[in-house]
């Protein structure tokens, strides 16, 4: 039975670096921007990511596309 999957919303995480724990190993944290439009590219929010993350105090570790999808069985 195939499965369409339609996009409902779209949001970008970016993943950063806040400090390190007693053991040694990078704290993370995330901050998250909703409402990306679903068709916008990858690379353009790659690049809102990239330019979000010159403005945070802390080093940028990951950008991440957040999509959620309905997933309907045909």
């Amino acid at each position: 039975m195939p499965v369409i999957s339609s996009v409902v919303s779209s949001g970008l995480r970016l993943m950063v670096q806040t400090g390190m724990d007693d053991e040694g190993l990078p704290i993370i944290s995330s901050r998250s921007f909703n409402r990306v439009k679903p068709q916008a590219a990858d690379e353009a929010v790659y690049n809102v990511g990239n330019k979000l993350g010159e403005l945070q105090q802390h080093p940028v570790t990951a950008i991440r596309r957040v999509t959620e999808s309905d997933l309907i069985s045909q």
